[in-house]
């Protein structure tokens, strides 16, 4: 498994909405609420032989109310 991070940016009032909708497909390891120019961060493990923009494509972006996302790919840890 890959583990990835994502920063979501929602739409004026949605964050709770978008929370509320990713919470429910059970993808992620991880939800935040955060400062600064995204809403929400969200942990997941991708699986390795997935395409990781494939996967947040249909896993994720699909979602009402996300406005804009940033992807942290992660690499062996030290």
């Amino acid at each position: 498994m890959r583990c990835v991070f994502v920063n979501i940016r929602c739409k004026p009032g949605t964050s709770y909405r978008v929370a509320e909708e990713i919470a429910l497909r059970e993808i992620h390891s991880e939800l935040y609420s955060i400062s600064g120019p995204f809403d929400l961060l969200l942990k997941l493990y991708i699986p390795e032989n997935a395409d990781v923009g494939h996967y947040i494509n249909e896993n994720l972006l699909d979602i009402d109310g996300i406005e804009r996302t940033e992807t942290t790919l992660t690499f062996k840890a030290f």
